[in-house]
């Protein structure tokens, strides 16, 4: 991010391919160290026995570090003036619920390829979010992408050999499902936060982004977590387990780090682009844990995994040959 800082003159003319890459390698790099992190922090288990379930004690403290860093980024970049902040509080809150929403899913015991890979299938929520509350139109191709990536998703979850993890517990599942309706919830505030500054004439740059969304991203997480007592017990977790907190602090970085690149995407493309790059991280975050955390596939799993990523790779085909057809 201090790349950005340095040269923006540069950033400006720069062609949409190259801006796509920096964006998507910078999501890529931070992103799958964050998912490998978030793993180990909810497999965690203390001497006692105990293990970390403070999600919204997390969220706290993710949103801090990128509230810290998208305030230098502001500062560095030059803060926009008059930005419309009701859409940020709105947009802010639905998100930090949806992130509290996947850890807790984790924290009750669904399997992490299985949580990653049902949040690939943000795109449907994304673009139904963005059609009922941003009003956009999509195209025959754009739907069956989205079907495949879906189907993938559940073919995995169903070939997924019982072993390894504990069983995708009901109450896991229901917050990953939760997780995936205030996404699109997200996605459609984002697209209505887009037209509420292009209306007030303002232009925010990323890092206002990342600042008031997260901003008010930290608001809510501690005022839910203060609500139900995962300030004290959190802390209290990890002081006693000093080796969770470097990996929480970790995450937090990460987290930071490859949102200045999401906010930094977001700034320059369209919703449905920042989904392909974050679902792409995803399925590699899948291979990823499955090789290293000793999860276990079957064929039939390896076929889902091939189908959500034929899905993914049509998708980003037909972003980088077609220009995107406008809404009618």
């Amino acid at each position: 991010s201090s790349v950005a800082a340095t040269m923006p003159e540069e950033k400006a003319g720069l062609p949409d391919s190259m801006k796509l890459l920096i964006g998507a390698g910078g999501i890529y790099g931070a992103f799958l160290y964050y998912g490998s992190l978030q793993e180990d922090v909810f497999r965690y288990t203390a001497a006692d026995g105990g293990s970390f379930t403070q999600a919204w004690f997390l969220q706290v403290l993710e949103a801090l570090a990128n509230v810290v860093i998208g305030f230098v980024g502001m500062q560095l970049s030059g803060a926009t003036p008059g930005i419309p902040k009701r859409m940020f509080a709105i947009s802010g809150a639905a998100q930090v619920s949806a992130k509290a929403c996947t850890s807790l899913a984790l924290a009750n015991g669904l399997s992490f390829p299985i949580a990653t890979l049902a949040k690939s299938g943000k795109m449907a929520p994304v673009m139904a979010g963005s059609l009922l509350l941003g009003g956009a139109s999509y195209t025959v191709r754009e739907y069956l992408q989205v079907v495949a990536i879906i189907g993938g998703t559940a073919v995995v979850s169903m070939g997924k050999k019982k072993g390894g993890g504990s069983s995708s517990s009901s109450m896991g599942v229901f917050y990953i499902v939760m997780s995936l309706v205030l996404d699109g919830v997200t996605a459609g505030f984002q697209k209505r936060l887009k037209t509420e500054t292009a209306k007030a004439g303002v232009k925010p740059k990323p890092y206002d982004f990342m600042f008031w969304t997260n901003l008010y991203m930290c608001l809510t997480a501690v005022v839910i977590a203060g609500g139900l007592g995962e300030l004290t017990s959190g802390v209290a977790f990890c002081s006693a387990n000093p080796e969770i907190l470097s990996n929480i602090i970790k995450f937090a970085l990460c987290s930071a780090v490859g949102q200045s690149f999401i906010f930094y995407t977001i700034a320059n493309f369209d919703p449905l682009i920042l989904s392909t790059v974050t679902t792409t991280r995803k399925i590699f975050s899948v291979l990823l844990s499955i090789f290293l955390k000793g999860h276990s596939l079957s064929s039939i799993g390896w076929t889902g995994i091939a189908l959500a990523c034929s899905g993914i790779v049509s998708e980003m085909h037909s972003k980088a040959t077609g220009k995107k057809p406008h809404a009618h």
